[in-house]
């Protein structure tokens, strides 16, 4: 029987529930279980497709086309397993379900309510996890924190599960904060006892409390907290902050959180975690031999997790290199009118990130023909890979003018444009080129140094595309077409020769890079960067 372990939080939002969920999964991985983590979201919308990157972060997209929330990223990081359209739901998609069902008349004319009907659904949503995947363990995150009003369905759907499968069956893992007081130089447990109290009030008794803090938390204050929080006290855990995310898996080890967790749910404990190819990662992150400056240059900074995937694959690439990759933000916007040298001189390279609309457009398409005259590494992803085809186009193909049709509907040179079978759509969320597709790559190329094969497949999120019809004037003029769609001719990578590194994909190569599969370009991309900048210094 599949064991389901829910994972809620309490006092505060970011408390990185993911994170711990995603930690406790590559443990019980370890132990030899076959194991997978769901999001369940509490906003309305049916996915983060249509969220502004400000709101929500980056929108993470699966091999199945699935736009999702940016914590399936942390998953497959952990786990180097893909996720799916299965592994995040929201409280958006659930009505949506309900609904549908109530107009094709499967309620039989009763009346649809929030109990049974939408907590129903969540359960069903739950379990078809466990039922297409047969695994050994499903762990469901909640988002948001106990008390918010969206969560309620969600805490009565754990409830009834516990109640109907059984608390072996079905564990409450309760994340909560314990803050410290300067002041007072002490750490204070009020804030998890009402967090607690308020789950209680749900109908639900947490059976591990995982406790965030600064400061280490002592005997004394863990028994307290097992004598109000109604929980032994093996199962306070203690979840200090560490210095990268990618230390968590370990200290929860240390913490025992995956024994308790299987000796309340009945199962075999004998194989302990060896984490050995994570220790050598973390070996290599924290002791780099060299160390290189990238800019990332987007126009969503102010908040880095419209970007963390990019981050995260630095972090991944880095640590391949033995080389410390210090990504520094850098605004679009500014680069439209400021002189170039002060913001990319002192960079061994530049990356230009994702993104839609024309905001900012302008400053990506000046950096990037800074960088290719002036020889600095250069990576493009999405809407950089698109910058890079009009810059060229504009000064060295000769196409005055020339631009995306999404910035400019009426340019004499529409080098990018909107793709045919996006020309009739309407509505906006779920309608791009979504998920795993298929790409050739040339054997000459760097791509194909990079990934050391001509078959790919990588994950899209695009509406427009490089317009073939001005294929031979660029191939003319000494742009590579690397990388193409075997089904539809699509361009996906492009680069130049005599260059250290330039290179830009249609696709997202950053949704695919983990702690032990680095994705090839990324190591490549610092591979270059590093090469560049210790030849120069030679």
């Amino acid at each position: 029987m599949t064991k389901y372990i829910f994972v809620t939080g309490g006092v505060t939002s970011s408390l990185g529930k993911g994170i711990i969920s995603a930690s406790l999964a590559k443990l019980l991985q370890e132990r030899s279980y076959k194991v997978t983590i769901q999001k369940l979201d509490p906003y309305i919308n049916v996915d983060p497709g249509t969220l502004n990157p400000y709101e929500h972060g980056e929108c993470y997209v699966t091999d199945d086309g699935a736009e999702t929330d940016l914590d399936l990223g942390h998953y497959e990081r952990f786990l180097n397993t893909a996720t799916s359209q299965d592994n995040n739901i929201t409280t958006g998609r659930i009505y949506q379900t309900v609904i549908n069902k109530e107009r094709e008349g499967v309620y039989l004319g009763k009346t649809v309510q929030v109990i049974p009907h939408i907590t129903d659904e969540i359960k069903r949503r739950v379990m078809l996890l466990a039922d297409k995947g047969d695994f050994d363990i499903v762990i469901t995150e909640i988002g948001g924190t106990v008390g918010d009003i969206e969560s309620l369905p969600y805490l009565e759907a754990l409830r009834q599960m516990r109640r109907e499968l059984g608390i072996e069956n079905c564990l409450n893992v309760h994340l909560t904060l314990i803050p410290y007081l300067s002041a007072a130089k002490e750490l204070k447990t009020k804030p998890t006892q009402h967090s607690v109290k308020e789950l209680l009030q749900a109908g639900i008794q947490p059976d591990i409390l995982v406790c965030r803090t600064e400061k280490p938390l002592t005997t004394e204050l863990k028994q307290k907290l097992a004598l109000f929080c109604n929980v032994d006290q093996k199962s306070v855990i203690e979840a200090i902050d560490a210095s990268t995310i990618y230390d968590v898996p370990l200290l929860m080890l240390k913490e025992k959180l995956d024994l308790r967790v299987l000796k309340k749910l009945k199962l075999k404990t004998s194989q302990k975690p060896e984490l050995t190819a994570w220790k050598e990662f973390l070996g290599r992150l924290k002791n780099p031999s060299h160390d290189i400056k990238i800019g990332l240059i987007g126009k969503y900074n102010e908040l880095p997790d419209a970007y963390k995937s990019i981050y995260e694959s630095f972090v991944h690439s880095g640590a391949a290199n033995e080389c410390h990759v210090n990504v520094v933000p850098i605004h679009s916007e500014r680069l439209e009118s400021d002189e170039l040298g002060p913001y990319l001189d002192s960079l061994d390279g530049i990356l230009v990130a994702p993104g839609f609309g024309e905001r900012g457009i302008e400053g990506k398409i000046r950096a990037i023909q800074y960088v290719r005259e002036n020889k600095i590494p250069f990576f493009g992803i999405c809407l950089g890979m698109q910058c890079a085809v009009v810059e060229y186009a504009r000064n060295v193909v000769g196409l005055k003018g020339a631009a995306s049709t999404e910035v400019n509907d009426k340019t004499s040179h529409p080098v990018i444009d909107l793709m045919e079978d996006q020309k009739s759509i309407k509505t906006m969320g779920g309608t791009m080129r979504l998920g795993s597709y298929k790409c050739r790559i040339e054997k000459s190329s760097m791509a194909h140094k990079a990934y050391g094969r001509q078959e790919i497949q990588e994950r899209h999120r695009h509406r427009f595309e490089f317009n073939n019809k001005y294929l031979k004037k660029f191939t003319d003029a000494g742009m590579i077409t690397s990388g193409i769609n075997p089904d539809t001719g699509l361009v996906e990578i492009v680069e130049l020769k005599d260059h250290p590194f330039f290179v830009g994909v249609q696709f997202h190569p950053e949704l695919k890079s983990t702690v032990e599969r680095p994705h090839p370009l990324f190591v490549a991309f610092v591979k270059a960067m590093l090469k560049n900048k210790f030849n120069e210094k030679a």
